[in-house]
């Protein structure tokens, strides 16, 4: 009797902690009597049949490093033609009895939709904007707030020294949680994210009302995805295969108008790919390896079109469907924010 065979892939943008997530289904797959299939590059993998079968000398010596072993794309099937077709046609070629899909709201959403269409798919959320719904937190954004804490706790000394307003532009497209988290953490003295628009005429006020009280330098955190004017400020209008563009510059911008509206000096800085590369925390591994561990267990039980989540310190079962929608900051949180603006 063939052995069963569990694939598995890694999509979207590489997150600190993937390499923890497939480690465990492989190793907990082998240990239910799975044969493990490593898709390459995501669901242009799965289109290709481009995969690497996974022993435990594969998946050994990764827990702690950045980035996924399996490689990932931003590959839409959706938008090829033929290429879903080619995705069951390869599932059946590989023997596969089930595909645990590992990333966002892009690389879930094809999951759910294919296994709507009949092939039998498990997920994985993962993101460093920590915006899936569904679960309290997604791995890799520990590390990611980590790391922009620490940029901002760097900006402080140089932004005192010369008495300059600095603004550092963090990730978040249309949620601001790691601008939110690091801010705080961080002791940004103002945070600007897409969920509460400010013009910049409010920020340029309280930046004042600040310094008219005798201090002589402010740290800005703000989100790529802020919007000015009600607008998304991009560094090309090209968009990937699920209909993003790339967003930059709204820290260039926020600072320019900063420095026009209150006389102060103001620089920019653009943490960028930094905050999704680098070894994952402690957290961040944990949490993965709890992820595909459980992903591995809903595979063997045959629990299909399910995604693993975080609930409070419970590893849960959620529909795959649930991530449809963006979580964003709540407003609590935000006031609670807002205490220590200015």
């Amino acid at each position: 009797m063939s052995k069963k065979r569990l694939g598995m892939l890694t999509g979207g943008g590489d997150c600190p902690g993937l390499n923890a997530v497939i480690r465990a289904i492989a190793r907990k797959g082998m240990q239910d009597g799975y044969e493990i299939v490593g898709i390459r590059n995501g669901w242009k993998g799965m289109i290709e049949k481009d995969f690497m079968i996974l022993d435990r000398g594969s998946v050994t010596g990764i827990l702690h490093r950045g980035g996924t072993i399996l490689g990932t794309s931003r590959t839409n099937p959706r938008k090829m033609d033929g290429a879903v077709e080619r995705i069951f046609q390869n599932f059946k070629d590989l023997s596969l009895d089930v595909l645990i899909a590992i990333g966002g709201d892009d690389t879930l959403g094809v999951a759910y939709d294919l296994y709507q269409k009949g092939l039998a798919t498990i997920g994985v959320p993962k993101t460093i904007d920590n915006d899936l719904p569904g679960t309290d937190y997604t791995f890799g954004y520990d590390t990611a707030v980590n790391i922009a804490m620490e940029a901002i706790d760097r900006l402080h000394s140089t932004a005192e020294s010369h008495h300059r307003v600095l603004v550092v532009e963090l990730m978040g497209r249309h949620a601001g949680w790691i601008t939110i988290g690091a801010g705080m953490a961080g002791g940004a003295d103002f945070i600007l994210i897409p969920e509460f628009p400010m013009t910049m005429e409010e920020v340029a006020g309280q930046i004042k009302s600040r310094h008219s009280k005798g201090r002589t330098f402010s740290i800005i955190a703000v989100a790529e995805g802020f919007k000015i004017s009600g607008m998304d400020v991009t560094q090309t209008k090209e968009k990937d295969a699920f209909g993003n563009v790339r967003l930059g510059g709204v820290g260039e911008i926020v600072a320019r108008e900063l420095e026009k509206l209150t006389g102060f000096e103001t620089r920019f800085v653009v943490l960028g790919h930094v905050q999704r590369g680098g070894e994952p925390t402690a957290f961040d591994r944990i949490l993965g390896t709890r992820y595909g561990l459980k992903a591995a267990e809903l595979a063997s039980k045959g629990q299909f079109g399910k995604m693993v989540a975080l609930r409070g310190t419970e590893i849960i079962t959620t529909d795959l469907q649930a991530v449809t929608k963006s979580r964003l900051v709540p407003r609590e949180l935000y006031e609670d924010a807002k205490v220590f603006f200015g």
